[in-house]
């Protein structure tokens, strides 16, 4: 790869339309740039001026972002030489989200899994009973799931009281939920959904999953009734951004 800085775009994004802080926008612009072969591996990128002049913000708001994507180990700064691209952002996802059933209970075989809070609850949130009417009692687990000792998820369950009782409970502390689910309440199920919507990293989240704080995560909803319509239970997951990947087969 040439030895010349690699050029920044012609026209910079505004980063004023984001309340997030600009070191984040700008190390997640770079981190894309870096993705796409915008700015490819072996490269040197411009310099420390010339971003700021690019991006109209302070030397140190640049020193920031790079500094970022440097403890990433995708930049290596060389002294009197400049920064280059040394690695390109890793495209294995700790996670591809299932859309089936049959997929969905062997989803998170070999996770690691950490029990963060757990309570038993006389009844669901009120925008967890959309899908049907409740039951009596509900135990919640909220829990984070590893790969390789990096987390990728951030799970809230919240089941059927006298199925958690059935797991049995233990079970529910190291191991993913709904194979035990299907495994004690396969036959009643009768229907179950799936969403997916695209959000933000809160400061809780943020600080759980280990990524910057507004970084992209993806939160999917979870519900399974009964023949009767009784709620049987509700998931609630926030993944990483950059740990989850969702494939449709089109044709």
């Amino acid at each position: 790869m040439g030895k010349s800085a690699l050029r920044v775009i012609a026209a910079s994004p505004d980063l004023n339309r984001s309340r997030v802080a600009r070191y984040i926008q700008l190390s997640t612009l770079f981190r894309n740039w870096i993705a796409c072969g915008q700015w490819p591996v072996g490269g040197r990128i411009p310099n420390v001026d010339d971003l700021a002049l690019e991006f109209s913000v302070a030397r140190g708001t640049i020193r920031e972002a790079l500094g970022v994507l440097e403890d990433e180990g995708l930049l290596e700064r060389l002294r009197a030489k400049g920064t280059f691209v040394r690695n390109a952002p890793g495209t294995d996802h700790a996670h591809k989200l299932a859309i089936d059933w049959a997929s969905l209970i062997s989803a998170h075989e070999g996770a690691e899994i950490r029990v963060i809070d757990h309570s038993a609850l006389a009844e669901l949130p009120a925008v967890d009973r959309m899908k049907g009417k409740a039951a009596a009692k509900y135990q919640m687990m909220r829990r984070l799931h590893l790969r390789h000792g990096k987390p990728y998820l951030v799970a809230r369950f919240y089941l059927e009281y006298e199925l958690f009782k059935q797991g049995p409970p233990l079970q529910f502390r190291r191991e993913p939920t709904l194979p035990i689910l299907h495994r004690i309440a396969g036959t009643r199920i009768a229907k179950a959904w799936q969403t997916l919507t695209i959000g933000m990293a809160d400061v809780d989240i943020a600080n759980l999953l280990e990524i910057p704080l507004n970084a992209p995560v993806a939160q999917v909803h979870r519900v399974a009734i009964d023949r009767d319509g009784t709620i049987l239970y509700v998931g609630n997951g926030v993944y990483r951004g950059d740990a989850i990947c969702l494939e449709m087969e089109l044709r």
